[in-house]
């Protein structure tokens, strides 16, 4: 790991980069802890709560979502105004507060209403701390540090249905909320003892319609920043997909009862591997190369899965289906932070509302793309796929306009 250079130092005041990508990952994973930690428990929560259907099931998830996405639009620009702290408390705070507040919800809606809340609370997690790495780094240490905190971030991934399915053999599905709330809480101590503020006073924007709209059109005017995202929002659209449609193709299709979640986290740990080896390699081969040779293999892989799960006879077998799925997310960790960083290297003058902007057509967008996958499910894996292969497709075309046709250049090419 490369050391802090001195403008970084200067803005960290002494905190150090082990710890500064520790607690930006656990903000980030806060996110992934509210929505994974869920799966395990939508069967006892439908079944508590009256919900029949098992596609409707997975509106847990993407109530969620929809209060995330759509809250990150204030977050980015209040955050330009008023520093990166004080926001990121109150994101943390209705957070915890909302997971507190689900224990007593006494139906199925007041629960979605509930998740909506705390999608809410985090969305200042993702926005935030997305404006508080590009604070701090630029260019390819940025991508090197949120390469490490994704690595670190898909650990939530890997161990939260695991965690929640521990968790509900201590009781019912009331106790991960309480979970989350903990967790959340000590972690707001922690950045709360230990990160100072970031921003600096000459990138302060006023907080006015006016100043707002005319970030938005800096944001939205960037054909590079634009057109990465809409990438990143189809592919994330897939994983949201998988994680809508996770417990009934695990569970439903093949049968795994409680070895799901020890499949869930097998494919998370190789996504978190992936994450580590594109911070390694970043620095050395560039955001482009990087991800446009994960990008063309994800195509490859999906197109390959495609084919197979067609031309089967009845379900596709597990071993082929799990390792097919492990070569793509191998990939998509390529893919995210490194997209990610491609989409707000030109917008450091408007971090926040970058952000916020670029986190709300992802999320929003990958929310609906993942919630039709995922509403799709027919008893097989086949929308999935299908899914998997069309966003792949999608994804190519908006990075061969971003970079005018021409792929693994190493610089970027001008706007």
């Amino acid at each position: 790991m490369t050391a802090l250079s001195i403008e970084s130092a200067r803005r960290l005041k002494g905190m150090g980069k082990t710890e500064f990508i520790a607690l930006m990952a656990m903000l980030m994973a806060l996110n992934a802890l509210a929505i994974d930690i869920m799966l395990p428990g939508l069967q006892e929560i439908g079944a508590s709560l009256g919900v029949d259907n098992e596609n409707h099931r997975q509106y847990v998830i993407s109530a969620y979502l929809i209060g995330f996405a759509f809250a990150q639009l204030l977050y980015g620009p209040i955050s330009d105004r008023f520093g990166r702290r004080l926001p990121m408390f109150a994101g943390l705070g209705i957070y915890i507060v909302s997971a507190f507040a689900a224990i007593f919800a006494p139906s199925f809606a007041m629960l979605l209403a509930l998740r909506f809340v705390q999608g809410i609370g985090s969305s200042a997690m993702r926005v935030i701390t997305v404006s508080i790495v590009r604070d701090v780094f630029g260019g390819r240490a940025m991508a090197e540090v949120m390469s490490l905190i994704m690595m670190v971030f898909m650990v939530i991934p890997v161990l939260a249905p695991g965690i929640g399915q521990t968790v509900m053999v201590f009781g019912d599905w009331h106790l991960i909320f309480i979970f989350m709330a903990v967790i959340a809480a000590m972690v707001a101590v922690w950045m709360y003892l230990r990160l100072p503020e970031t921003l600096s006073p000459e990138d302060v924007r006023p907080f006015t319609v006016s100043s707002v709209l005319a970030g938005f059109r800096i944001v939205l005017t960037n054909r590079v920043a634009l057109c990465y995202t809409l990438a990143s929002t189809f592919i994330f659209g897939a994983l949201f997909g998988f994680i809508n449609s996770a417990q009934q193709i695990y569970v439903g299709i093949y049968g795994l009862g409680v070895w799901f979640p020890v499949a869930f986290a097998a494919v998370a740990a190789f996504m978190g591997f992936s994450s580590f080896v594109n911070a390694k390699l970043v620095g050395q081969f560039g955001m482009r190369r990087l991800s446009h040779g994960a990008l063309v293999g994800f195509l490859t892989v999906n197109t390959l899965w495609l084919a197979l799960t067609l031309s089967w006879p009845g379900h596709l077998p597990f071993p082929i289906f799990i390792v097919l799925f492990a070569l793509a997310m191998f990939q998509f960790g390529w893919i995210g932070s490194n997209f990610n960083s491609l989409a707000m290297e030109p917008l450091g003058h408007v971090a926040g509302t970058a952000s916020s902007v670029l986190g709300f057509m992802g999320t929003a967008g990958g929310a609906l793309i993942g919630g039709v996958i995922g509403q799709a499910f027919n008893d097989t894996a086949l929308p999935l796929v299908l899914g998997f292969f069309v966003v792949s497709v999608i994804g190519l075309a908006f990075v061969l306009v971003a970079e005018r046709g021409r792929l693994f250049q190493s610089h970027a090419q001008p706007s």
